[in-house]
């Protein structure tokens, strides 16, 4: 009885603290009213004591500027420059920091931007193998308060399949963090098998380093690729050409042209005729982790929830319970964390014959035929999670184009 007394006025407390900061809040909003009024009032005393004279010339003025030609087309063109450039410059400082704006200077109506973030750093043993006990499951509860308003309410809260967080769908909705379809999306799926990732599990991006990050804008600003905007096949196949072009000093090869167009298919799964700059930006951070960390560092970056879920399947593909499958039995195990390809299907598994070529880096590049002997090759758990933790990560965002190439 006394810990629940406890939790009962912690919460009552932050509720007071709430109702403290609205009504601030309020005081503010009334202030700044009062003081528009104000001005307006003064405004108009003003221009009623004008004299006559003063009149006068206040017309001729008005008339003057009426009848006076507009602004020029060049000044029109480069007052837009000046707005595009603006906007361009807000969009890359937001790419380079991970970081959004503060939740009042959000637009909540088209702009969705993650809270303040502080991208990670790498420890000095990232690439040491990491001992994980695969009898052991972690089974880490969910927080009991809302990671938004940290106020809990039982059953309106809606779980990450990913971290721990918890959020209420008004919260996320007053602050602008989703839209309505995404917001209706996880009222859909946090409480099934599918699950939904929060924002923060979401965004790919935000697990690359300062270093990491500094890499890839480099390279989007000498491909010339805009931040937050979409892209159609000719502007990926010029992309892949100018990174082609500035790595191995050569252009692509038709056969590789092809796999870039099957790529943009596969980031592009309800045929809009582009892609969308999140999907873009998510698969380029994959190919970031996959060419500057090691597995090891990788599977360090898997959640607990994750871990348990690759527990799961692990164990369901052991025959014998001897800790070992083969490496055919990893390849549909690695295949199945895109169940969320299915969502009306409650099973892992899902067929993804209409996925092509993804990444030519992808350690499943290299033919799609294969021996018997390398089927057969014996897989233990910690192979498993180190050679599954990019497809793993891959998951993550709610979107249902894929990010990583699957392997065949």
């Amino acid at each position: 009885m006394g810990v629940l007394m406890s939790k009962k006025q912690q919460v009552e407390k932050v509720q007071k603290c709430n109702a403290v900061v609205s009504a601030f809040q309020a005081g503010l909003k009334d202030r700044a009213l009062a003081k528009q009024a104000e001005d307006e009032a003064t405004e108009a005393e003003a221009k009623s004591s004008a004299t006559p004279d003063e009149k006068e010339t206040e017309d001729a003025e008005k008339e003057e500027t009426e009848s006076g030609a507009g602004p020029s087309t060049s000044q029109q063109a480069s007052a837009s420059a000046r707005d595009e450039c603006k906007v361009n410059q807000e969009a890359w400082s937001r790419l380079r920091d991970g970081k959004g704006v503060e939740p009042e200077d959000l637009d909540k109506t088209h702009q969705l931007t993650p809270p303040a973030y502080v991208r990670p750093k790498r420890e000095a043993d990232d690439d040491q193998p990491v001992e994980i006990e695969l009898e052991k499951k972690e089974q880490p509860p969910s927080d009991e308060m809302c990671d938004v308003c940290e106020v809990w309410t039982a059953d309106d809260l809606y779980p990450c399949r990913i971290c721990t967080r918890v959020f209420h769908d008004g919260c996320l909705r007053e602050l602008g963090y989703l839209r309505a379809e995404a917001l209706q999306e996880m009222r859909d799926t946090a409480h099934t098998v599918t699950g939904w990732s929060c924002y923060y599990c979401d965004n790919l991006n935000l697990l690359l380093t300062e270093e990491e990050m500094y890499s890839l804008m480099e390279t989007f600003k000498q491909c010339k690729i805009i931040p937050e905007s979409c892209l159609v096949s000719d502007e990926l196949l010029q992309y892949r050409h100018f990174a082609s072009k500035q790595q191995f000093d050569k252009d692509l090869t038709d056969e590789q042209e092809e796999e870039v167009l099957a790529q943009f298919a596969a980031l592009d799964p309800e045929k809009k005729g582009h892609i969308e700059w999140s999907d873009f930006l998510y698969f380029e951070s994959l190919s970031m982790l996959k060419k500057f960390r090691t597995e090891n560092s990788l599977v360090r970056v898997l959640t607990a929830k994750e871990r348990d879920t690759a527990r799961s399947v692990f164990k369901g593909l052991t025959q014998d319970k001897d800790g070992v499958i083969t490496r055919a039995e990893c390849r549909q195990a690695q295949q199945s964390w895109f169940h969320k390809l299915n969502k009306d299907s409650q099973s892992c598994n899902v067929s993804i014959s209409h996925v092509g070529p993804i990444c030519e880096s992808s350690p499943a590049s290299s033919g799609s035929e294969r021996s018997k002997t390398d089927d057969n090759r014996p897989v233990t758990w910690a192979d498993f999670l180190r050679e599954s933790a990019i497809y793993i990560l891959a998951a993550r965002p709610n979107s249902s184009a894929m990010h990583v190439r699957l392997p065949l």
